[in-house]
């Protein structure tokens, strides 16, 4: 295995015995497009094996023979190669039917529920996120603030109305576990409340504050979706804000010269 590599078996407690598939995941714990097929495989209860790939330096060639765009994660399901996070999560959750990720596409009805959670992992990725990043590039308090009344005036418009079922079931469309809409989106989730937080000073602390008052609805979707331990079990929280602010420091700096 080469230098920019290191290997490690995991368990998520599946239940499936000698028939469980053979999968190796490339990936980074830092990465949160790569943690959502953290998420998957926890909730799926599939173990694999972990290759950590270092994304401070170049990719080097064995990995770039796997994945050609050397991001990952990268999924080897029983030798078959799975790239780019949503199609890894979305294979996934097709190949273990059934599961409380996402129904098959046999009726009208569990069509209509998909394409319901397309649209809203769509809404927050095409609408929230942007605001999201916007925030975490921001250099100074008041441009934080702003982005951060930007983000909620977006939440409020696209993403509240949405949530139309019950807190006794908070996933996406009444679940009482989580979806392939919390898979998708949880990593940002987790990102979005965490470094908010003051002591890290990378998203505005008034974003928590805002999102309560306005959009109740969408807030405690998302404080349930961070207590669960499949969005936690890889997280490291002052790791991933530090290595948040350093960039985003190194990318203002860049822009000044």
């Amino acid at each position: 295995m080469a230098s920019n590599a290191t290997t490690a078996t995991a368990t998520t407690n599946g239940t499936n015995g000698s028939s469980d598939p053979e999968i190796i995941l490339y990936t980074n714990h830092g990465c949160p497009w790569a943690h959502r097929a953290h998420i998957a495989l926890k909730e799926l209860g599939l173990s694999y094996k972990e290759v950590i790939i270092d994304l401070d330096t170049p990719r080097e060639p064995w990995y770039l023979e796997i994945n050609p765009r050397g991001l990952v994660p990268t999924i080897s399901y029983n030798g078959a190669i799975i790239t780019e996070s949503a199609v890894v999560a979305q294979f996934l959750a097709d190949a273990h039917h059934p599961s409380h990720l996402v129904p098959p596409t046999t009726s009208v009805a569990n069509a209509l529920y998909r394409a319901r959670l397309d649209f809203f992992v769509d809404a927050f990725f095409s609408k929230a996120m942007p605001l999201i990043f916007a925030g975490q590039r921001a250099q100074s308090d008041a441009d934080k603030d702003d982005a951060a009344q930007e983000l909620v005036k977006v939440v409020v418009k696209e993403m509240e109305p949405l949530f139309n079922w019950t807190n006794s079931s908070p996933f996406f469309g009444g679940s009482d576990r989580l979806t392939l809409a919390e898979v998708l989106t949880g990593p940002f989730v987790l990102r979005l409340l965490a470094l908010s937080k003051p002591e890290y000073g990378i998203v505005s602390p008034k974003v928590t504050a805002l999102l309560e008052e306005r959009a109740p609805n969408f807030m405690a979707w998302a404080a349930k979706v961070v207590q669960e331990s499949s969005v936690t079990y890889i997280w490291d929280e002052k790791r991933v804000a530090e290595r948040t602010k350093a960039r985003f420091a190194k990318l203002a700096a860049e822009k000044k010269l």
